[in-house]
């Protein structure tokens, strides 16, 4: 008989999100090993960072994006799909400056995430507040949760 020890470690909140951040940094590394453009001009697929969350009559879709404008947005939605996109621009570095490090990451970005419900697509509203993308998406009346009546027989 095989015994299976298990430890009181906590698993990780997302188990992709190492896999995310190795791919991120291969992304930043794989032009320069082949001496093309740096990495900073192309931003990673899964920029934005973004939480997805709802309560009885909305999902909230909050996304970190630190130095863009409202006016450097593009949201759009299709069927059960919302899609991000977006330009952060770098600020011209003088042409005597040498990078030690460049993780800052410019360049255009489009995130789509799928919807977990049906979505009243005329009432979404979107605000960008310190950095951080907040998208309220209120829930198609079908969707959300209704409360049934038992009755006795």
């Amino acid at each position: 008989m095989t015994l299976i020890r298990f430890t009181d470690r906590p698993l990780p909140r997302n188990p992709w999100a190492e896999l995310e951040k190795f791919k991120r940094e291969m992304d930043m590394l794989w032009p320069r090993f082949f001496g093309g453009e740096t990495a900073a001009k192309h931003v990673s697929s899964v920029y934005p960072p973004l939480n997805i969350s709802e309560n009885a009559d909305n999902i909230f879709i909050r996304a970190e994006l630190p130095g863009i404008q409202a006016n450097d947005l593009e949201i759009f939605i299709e069927g059960d799909t919302l899609t991000i996109k977006g330009e952060r621009r770098s600020k011209k570095a003088n042409e005597k400056t040498s990078y030690h490090r460049q993780e800052l990451e410019y360049g255009r970005f489009s995130r789509a995430v799928a919807l977990p419900t049906k979505v009243d697509a005329d009432k979404i509203t979107a605000l960008v507040e310190n950095g951080i993308l907040t998208i309220t998406l209120p829930k198609a009346e079908e969707a959300k949760p209704r409360q049934i009546t038992v009755k006795a027989s």
